[in-house]
Order: structure tokens, then C-alpha cells, then sequence
């Protein structure tokens, strides 16, 4: 094994590094959006949107300090909550299976176009 240590860790080079033991890092860090953030550009209640992150229905994270964080889609995919519950009067439980399966449609159309077969109907998002 091609080892060097490094302070008190050895790194491997050469040919003993593979894609399993290689160590990737994101060139440019993901921006994350804070609750206060999320909740002004969607215009809903900070409360709101704990609640949508409770039931599974936008996902978050905790920073360092225990505050939510969100992706930058975060408002995208509230804009899109509320327009299931006002446009299709939706609970919330229901909502989350709605979203399930339109993300699965999503993914079986990607399947279809990367295997050069398409859909006559045009998608459903």
C-alpha cells in the first residue's frame, strides 16, 4: 500500500485509491436557506412550514446552531403543496402520497427518454 502520512492519518496514492476510497468534496458549497428565508419567499407562516417539515413533506436540516436549513428549492416545493391543497383540496397525509407518486412519474419519464422511448401523454408535472 502506497501510504504518506499526513499529520497522523496515512493517504493512499497511486493505484491502491478507487472510486470507494476516494475522497469527494463539492467545489462550490450548496447554499442553504434559513427558516426565515424559506418562509418570505413563500409567503407562508414559519409555523407552517415546521409543520410541513414534521410531516415529511419538505425536507430540512439542522445546522451547527439546531436551526432549520432548506435547500434553495425549498419555496418550490411549497408553492407546489399549496397549489395541490387549493386546487385539489387535499389533506396534508394525502398531499404527501401525491407527491410521492409524481416524483415516481417523474423518474419513470426520465427512464423512458434515456431509453429513447417516449410517452405519448405529455408529463404530469
Amino acid at each position: 500500500m502506497n501510504d504518506r502520512p499526513v499529520g497522523d492519518r496515512p493517504v493512499r496514492t497511486g493505484a491502491d485509491v478507487t472510486a470507494s476510497t476516494a475522497v469527494r468534496y463539492a467545489l462550490v458549497p450548496v447554499p442553504r436557506l434559513s427558516l426565515d428565508t424559506v418562509a418570505r419567499r413563500s409567503g407562508l407562516h414559519p409555523d407552517l412550514i415546521r409543520r410541513f417539515v414534521a410531516l415529511g413533506l419538505v425536507d430540512a436540516e439542522r445546522d451547527a446552531a439546531k436551526h432549520l436549513v432548506f435547500d434553495p428549492t425549498a419555496p418550490g416545493v411549497l408553492a407546489r403543496i399549496q397549489r395541490l391543497r387549493s386546487g385539489l383540496c387535499l389533506n396534508y397525509a394525502s398531499i404527501g402520497l401525491v407527491l410521492d407518486l409524481l416524483d415516481r412519474i417523474s423518474l419513470l419519464e426520465a427512464a423512458l427518454r434515456r431509453a429513447g422511448t417516449r410517452s405519448e401523454t405529455p408529463p404530469w408535472t
